[in-house]
């Protein structure tokens, strides 16, 4: 693909790898199905952006959508079992389709179901970072969706906005495009008269004032609110996002000035911090003495059981858990070393004093350092 000299967004244009999201409502027709023009159109702008040697990642929604019309659903159930088995049903359907369209232009794809687990935990995200980055090597599109099928409510995404934001940190892309049937931010609700577009939002000051909602379509549970999180993570991470609309890719994808541009920040937290702030949800609480807070907040320290007055919730070693000051207020989160019936016996104690009553196993701290994101 022949490159334009100058861009309005060199960011975008001149990326070597981009992460792009599109949602369920831009790839059905009004009557729930899978739309073929609308995929044929998304991939022939991926696979144009590819010809230059770019790699992309496609994280694509779509599974329970693809599946309502063969199971007579009129539209997205909401208990979670059928959710699965719509999911189940789609999955293959999407990826069938995916797999023609990218074969006319002479390209594979592989797809990669993930659940939250296997972004948060650390053997689970290495490995996923792996596959993604084998597949990339390999010339292979991949194509990303959250496991439906399998993924219960404690450990889904909730939309895929935030999964793609992770997936674009977890490959270290250089640029993330959010696809949906939204052209992009305003400074009001669009349907409003004299709304106008924001092209580029460079602070979170640039948004003070302004009524972002949205709930997503019948088909999706996304909306402009995940949009914007998204965006968030991902310049949080150093990298620049697009919001713009499916028929708008071609154009947003060569650095264009369609929908909005969020500007990177300058400071970026390390990986494992990201991970845990934005990727996990706490599986339960300890609540930490005053001297806990200091040494976890001030200090940077490990979490010891001698801070520890309360656990709550259940959890298994290796659970992100919330560290909670005596007032309620969540101050970090953590990967913790033991599970939750072990604690309540360690509360108060030295590990010196629990290693010679319990072995030396117990002198490890309740959560390390390193796996400590203060929030």
């Amino acid at each position: 693909m022949e490159r334009v000299p100058e861009t309005a967004r060199p960011s975008i244009a001149d990326a070597a790898l981009v992460v792009v999201k599109i949602g369920s409502s831009s790839l059905t027709g009004p009557d729930g199905n899978l739309s073929t023009t609308a995929i044929q159109g998304l991939v022939d702008a991926l696979a144009a952006r590819t010809e230059d040697g770019t790699r992309v990642v496609l994280v694509s929604s779509g599974a329970i959508a693809a599946g309502l019309n063969p199971l007579t659903l009129p539209k997205r159930p909401h208990d979670l079992a059928t959710q699965q088995a719509a999911a189940a049903v789609g999955q293959g359907q999407l990826v069938a389709a995916y797999t023609m369209a990218f074969r006319r232009h002479g390209l594979n794809v592989g797809q990669v179901l993930l659940t939250e687990s296997d972004v948060t935990r650390r053997t689970h995200y290495v490995n996923a970072r792996r596959t993604l980055v084998r597949l990339l090597h390999l010339g292979v599109v991949p194509v990303v969706n959250e496991n439906d099928s399998v993924a219960t409510q404690e450990i889904k995404f909730g939309d895929n906005d935030r999964l793609a934001a992770l997936v674009a940190h977890l490959v270290k892309a250089q640029a993330l495009v959010l696809l949906s049937d939204v052209d992009g931010l305003y400074d009001r609700p669009p349907a409003r008269p004299g709304a106008q577009r924001i092209s580029d939002v460079r602070s979170p000051r640039d948004l003070e004032g302004i009524s972002i909602g949205g709930t997503g379509s019948k088909v999706g549970t996304g909306g402009m609110t995940t949009k914007v999180e998204a965006a968030g993570i991902a310049t949080g991470a150093g990298i620049p996002t697009v919001l713009a609309s499916a028929d708008q890719v071609g154009p947003a994808l060569a650095g264009e000035d369609v929908g909005t541009l969020f500007h990177p920040v300058d400071r970026m937290p390390k990986g494992r911090v990201l991970w845990l702030r934005h990727a996990s949800t706490a599986r339960g609480r300890l609540i930490l003495d005053d001297g806990a807070v200091r040494a976890v907040v001030r200090d940077r320290k490990s979490l010891l059981p001698a801070g520890i007055t309360a656990v709550e919730g259940r959890f298994s070693e290796g659970d992100p858990v919330d560290l909670v000051s005596r007032t309620g207020r969540v101050v970090a989160r953590g990967l913790v070393n033991y599970d939750h019936s072990e604690l309540p016996a360690m509360l108060g104690r030295s590990t010196h004093d629990l290693a010679a009553d319990l072995g030396e196993e117990y002198r490890r701290e309740v959560v390390h350092r390193d796996d400590l994101a203060l929030l």
